[in-house]
């Protein structure tokens, strides 16, 4: 039993390596040649699993061949535009000036099924309001709607704003988080004293806190009821 387990750990140790190796396009934007590797580097790790009598390097193995091999495309792609649209493809119209390109959409073979439910996920229910849209080497739809589509921003009402950057996380789970505060030349007197002020004495009863690029600190407290656990209640 032990063995097994130990066999478990390591091939899931390669495994989880190689994916971090390969980047985080790997997880967040898979093309087909990435998909390809992660099938295969899965059903690899699994060989030793499934079969105790398969040698542990034998899965192994080839999962550090395939993860090299991947590095090395990977790096290849950077450097020459012509292996990258070999291997990752290119992005392909589908809309232009408020039109759909039928050809491109058949050499694809992405129907309309795909495009209507694709472009619902992005918050567009009807084709004509959308001006470019172009599917990615991922499968990922890009959408540009129509200048009378889009949201009205301060620009567009001539308003100046002012910077606003992300907020930084504080506090999580009742734990500072010293590296945030570092990085905002803050001390922890100094998130002592912005909590006081919100009348709060124990950093451990906060679940969250944030300060934004404003100066404003948002806290949620761990003995919180949310609205909907009060209207239950009522």
């Amino acid at each position: 039993m032990l063995h097994v387990v130990v066999r478990a750990l390591i091939v899931y140790g390669f495994v989880l390596l190689s994916m971090r190796l390969m980047g985080k396009r790997e997880i967040g934007n898979l093309s087909p040649f990435d998909l390809v590797v992660a099938i295969t580097i899965a059903e690899l790790g699994a060989l030793p699993l499934q079969n105790p009598d398969v040698p542990l390097h034998h899965g192994i193995a080839p999962i550090i061949v395939l993860t090299l091999l991947h590095v090395g495309m990977a790096a290849a792609c950077l450097k020459f535009q012509g292996i990258r649209r070999v291997i990752i493809g290119e992005p392909t119209v589908i809309i232009e000036d408020g039109k759909v390109i039928s050809s491109n959409m058949q050499r694809l073979r992405y129907n309309l099924n795909d495009l209507v439910t694709q472009l619902r996920g992005q918050g567009f229910f009807d084709v004509a309001d959308v001006e470019f849209a172009v599917l990615e080497p991922s499968g990922s739809l890009s959408v540009l709607p129509k200048s009378q589509k889009r949201p009205v921003t301060p620009k567009d009402l001539g308003l100046n704003t002012d910077y606003e950057g992300p907020a930084f996380p504080l506090i999580a789970d009742g734990i500072v988080q010293y590296r945030y505060l570092k990085m905002l030349d803050l001390t922890v007197k100094d998130l002592a004293d912005m909590l006081e002020a919100k009348g709060i004495d124990d950093v451990g009863q906060v679940f969250f806190a944030s300060l934004s690029s404003g100066g404003e600190l948002y806290v949620a407290m761990k003995n919180e009821i949310s609205l909907d656990e009060l209207s239950r209640n009522e």
